[in-house]
């Protein structure tokens, strides 16, 4: 395939994982919108977390919100947890690599936060682990999958909101996620400050 028809291909798929994402679950973007913006209007705050471009995400979906995605407004409290190297090589180091995110949470969370896992695969073990510990902690629970097939051992079974891009192409998926949160800003930034000009 030459690198114009890779282009083509690439952007069909593309566009295929956004529009399955949009017909099965443009209700729950909508839902963990609302329950972002009630937990920012309750004093509460966001964390996000994942590996690799996951982390990346996690880093951009928090300086959306504290600094701004469209409007010029008050920041926001989103902590993305796979910034301070000293935790995390330190809970790698002591415990488990499987702890970086659950420490965390222990330490930052609390009842009416909200706690954004971001997997591809939605089985990451330190994903996984940290929102069954946010969930046991009263945080509301929310994660971006990917994948044909839900694994019942993954984030699943500690989400209170389980947003999945059906496709197979880790990059499509990483593509979608990218798109929905920054969707998730703009909607809870409209629902918070529509007025503002």
């Amino acid at each position: 395939m030459d690198a114009a028809a890779l282009i083509q291909t690439s952007l069909a798929e593309s566009k295929r994982a956004k529009d399955a994402f949009a017909s099965e679950s443009s209700g729950k973007l909508i839902e963990l919108a609302e329950m972002i913006t009630a937990s920012f209007r309750s004093g509460g705050k966001l964390l996000i977390f994942g590996n690799g471009g996951s982390a990346a995400d996690a880093q951009h979906v928090a300086a959306e919100f504290v600094n701004r995605f469209l409007l010029n407004r008050p920041p926001l409290p989103a902590i993305a947890l796979t910034t301070d190297t000293s935790i995390i090589t330190a809970v790698g180091n002591d415990f488990s690599y499987d702890l970086i995110f659950v420490k965390q949470v222990q330490a930052l969370g609390k009842p009416g936060d909200v706690a954004l896992g971001i997997t591809t695969s939605g089985t990451s073990p330190n994903v996984v682990k940290a929102l069954a510990v946010a969930k046991e902690m009263g945080l509301r629970t929310a994660a971006l999958t990917g994948g044909l097939n839900i694994k019942p051992n993954g984030v699943v079974q500690h989400c209170d909101l389980l947003l999945n891009v059906p496709s197979s192409s880790t990059p499509r998926i990483q593509e979608a996620h990218l798109w929905i949160e920054h969707l998730l800003c703009e909607i809870v930034e409209r629902e918070m400050f529509g007025d503002m000009k």
